[in-house]
């Protein structure tokens, strides 16, 4: 009996590399001019890779931009981006495709020239310095709602950052 089988026949905790269920899977599929489920930034904890499809782990807390296009013999039916943050088992959390079991959704859009102008706002949130996984996740909601009214968003700056990681400190 190896350790970990030990350790779970003894009735102690399992390694957190052996938990799996603690961390949020995405499964992104690539079929070329059909289905293209990819990550545009997070930091996934490991990748298992299938067939055509590749699973991304990722810890509870973790925030990424899931985005997935599909199209068929008459063009495109699917754009979306999703930016999610990974949650800590026996927190709500809301469903979404290929994400098991689910996640806070802190961003959804649909429609390409919607998504198209959220990666033009994570790529100037990259110019700014900024890690869009670090970003203030009120950030990405008030960017989901400016941009679900027609609206743009206000840009992500470096001071915003500062003010961010200044709050998250003194909140704990």
């Amino acid at each position: 009996m190896n350790g970990d089988a030990a350790s779970r026949a003894r009735g102690g905790p399992m390694p957190m590399a052996a938990r799996a269920d603690n961390l949020t899977q995405v499964e992104l599929t690539w079929v070329e001019k059909r289905i293209e489920n990819w990550i545009r930034f997070g930091r996934e904890t490991r990748e298992q890779v299938l067939d055509r499809r590749r699973v991304f782990f990722y810890r509870p807390g973790a925030v990424f931009a899931f985005v997935r296009w599909a199209a068929n013999d008459f063009g495109t039916i699917l754009s979306r981006i999703d930016i999610v943050r990974a949650i800590t088992p026996g927190e709500p959390y809301q469903t979404l495709p290929f994400v098991r079991p689910g996640g806070e959704i802190l961003l959804k859009i649909e429609g390409w020239p919607k998504v198209e102008q959220v990666l033009r706002h994570i790529d100037a949130v990259e110019a700014a310095g900024v890690d869009p996984c670090e970003v203030c996740p009120d950030h990405w909601r008030h960017v989901h709602h400016r941009l679900t009214a027609g609206q743009e968003p206000r840009a992500y700056t470096s001071e915003r950052h500062e003010a961010w990681l200044k709050r998250r400190r003194v909140e704990g």
